[in-house]
């Protein structure tokens, strides 16, 4: 798969009143949550996932968006998906996770949130330099391929882009400070192994999400883009089960 093909959203409809808002990580495409809402669209399951601004191109486009750009994508997308699905659901991993959040905070009538190694933090000690080093440094190394599973690969950018970092940084203390208006069931896959987001993220949303139902599950052999990794199935028949349970 090029790198075209694999930043292409992809919508899956079917005859049925349940959906589910899937979304990618930053710097990442949308392939890396295409097995699982492949997966859940098996399972009679509505889906939507957006690529989100910035991403699809090349790692300058990140440079040039904000994070207000990322919310009016997965709103929009959820829009779309509720022209056809009653009973919505989201879910993201990383980034997607943290945007997951944030439509959680908005929309009260959502069933259920699943998040896959979310960010609330952002774990390099650089990032206190962010709103600095936007102006005189334009990339970084590349946090993609964080895969335990060596025959499986993230299509991803090459380079981290320092600004798309700062909005990074930007929308996750947006979503921090309304955690507590998080009141649906919620989900959350988290890698013991995670080599770009620590495991602090996971602990301060448990804490401050106001959801009756919290459920965490760790995974055992997979890294951060655990989508694609070892525990995929495990996330995805863990996802369709959460699902059926808070219809």
């Amino acid at each position: 798969m090029d790198f075209h093909q694999a930043s292409k959203p992809f919508s899956i409809k079917k005859r049925s009143d349940v959906g589910i808002l899937v979304i990618h990580g930053f710097t990442s495409t949308v392939s890396s949550v295409y097995p699982l809402g492949e997966y859940l669209a098996r399972h009679n399951i509505n889906v939507e996932a957006p690529c989100l601004s910035g991403h699809g191109k090349t790692w300058k486009e990140l440079n040039r968006i904000s994070c207000g750009d990322w919310i009016r994508d997965v709103e929009k997308a959820l829009r779309k998906l509720k022209k056809r699905a009653l009973k919505i659901f989201v879910s993201g991993l990383s980034l997607g996770g943290t945007l997951a959040l944030y439509l959680a905070e908005q929309h009260p009538e959502l069933k259920g949130v699943i998040l896959i190694n979310h960010g609330l933090f952002i774990k390099d000690w650089r990032k206190i330099f962010l709103p600095f080093l936007r102006f005189i440094l334009r990339s970084t190394t590349p946090i993609r391929a964080d895969i335990k599973d060596p025959s499986k690969q993230e299509i991803a950018y090459d380079r981290t882009p320092v600004k798309g970092a700062y909005e990074l940084s930007k929308l996750y203390r947006m979503v921090r400070k309304n955690l507590k208006k998080v009141k649906a069931p919620v989900l959350i896959f988290k890698s013991r192994h995670d080599h770009v987001i620590g495991r602090k993220d996971v602990f301060f949303t448990l804490k401050n999400i106001s959801s009756l139902l919290q459920q965490i599950f760790w995974l055992e052999n997979s890294y951060h883009v655990a989508t694609v990794d070892h525990d995929r199935d495990v996330i995805c028949k863990m996802s369709l089960r959460f699902i059926n349970q808070n219809l």
